[in-house]
């Protein structure tokens, strides 16, 4: 029976050992740093990967982490020597560390945060963490899957809708104007999604506010997390830039009345 092996790293994993690089300067983790051990630690602890690779002895071991984080290094863009055989998601994380540290460093530090509170570890898989193709989101996986979830409360949807009857703000999408009591009558009554603002390595992994809450209908929102360009998050308004673009420059997009 042929040996099961590790899977494949994913850009969670990737994000949080190119981060620990970045605040070693961008050197090689070591085997015998504790650092390198904690690391392979909170590794194995993320809720990627089922039982069965947990079981394998080198399953996310400080040996491989190690390994991993000379990929990075040599992968990064600008590198002057031979670059190991990292392979494709290595080069990206490493190109998006070099183009936009600060942003990645947060994202990593959200995943630290999600996972040391626990609040990480309880949340199921969502659907669309990954996208129809089968690709996790660029942002990560594990952020995604947060969002989403959170996304998905109804009780902060409740709070949205409240909130906005009493200011007697119309209850429709903020990209496509589209309201649900127009086209359906009562059915349609105060039915809408909502969708972060922000995802969360840039908001931080803290409560959500019900400002921090866009409406959108259906359609719009999957067009909010769809992978397109190395993204899969959209705020309501780059996706309404996005819509007006494609339908003709100037040109309001139909509105329901």
């Amino acid at each position: 029976m042929p040996r099961m092996r590790s899977p494949s790293w994913s850009w969670d994993e990737l994000l949080l050992i190119c981060a620990r690089v970045v605040e070693n300067d961008w050197r090689q983790l070591r085997t015998y740093q504790p650092a390198t051990e904690q690391l392979a630690d909170l590794l194995r602890s993320l809720p990627l990967h089922d039982t069965a690779a947990r079981a394998i002895p080198e399953f996310r071991s400080a040996a491989s982490v190690s390994r991993k984080s000379a990929d990075l290094i040599t992968n990064r863009p600008g590198y002057a020597r031979q670059a190991t055989r990292g392979g494709h998601l290595t080069s990206l994380v490493a190109e998006a560390f070099t183009t936009r540290e600060s942003e990645m460093m947060e994202a990593a530090q959200a995943i630290e945060d999600g996972v040391s509170s626990g609040e990480l570890l309880q949340i199921p898989p969502q659907p669309d963490e990954v996208d129809i193709d089968g690709y996790a989101a660029m942002e990560g996986r594990l952020l995604a899957r947060w969002a989403i979830f959170r996304e998905r409360n109804p009780t902060l949807r409740r709070r949205k809708i409240a909130e906005a009857n009493r200011l007697g703000t119309r209850i429709q999408c903020e990209v496509c104007q589209f309201r649900f009591s127009d086209m359906y009558g009562p059915i349609g009554q105060d039915y809408i999604e909502v969708h972060h603002v922000q995802p969360l390595h840039i908001s931080g992994p803290r409560e959500t506010r019900l400002r921090d809450l866009a409406f959108v209908c259906a359609n719009c929102h999957r067009m909010c997390h769809r992978s397109h360009l190395g993204s899969t998050w959209r705020t309501p308004d780059a996706l309404r830039s996005l819509m007006l673009k494609h339908v003709g420059g100037n040109h309001e997009p139909e509105r329901h009345r």
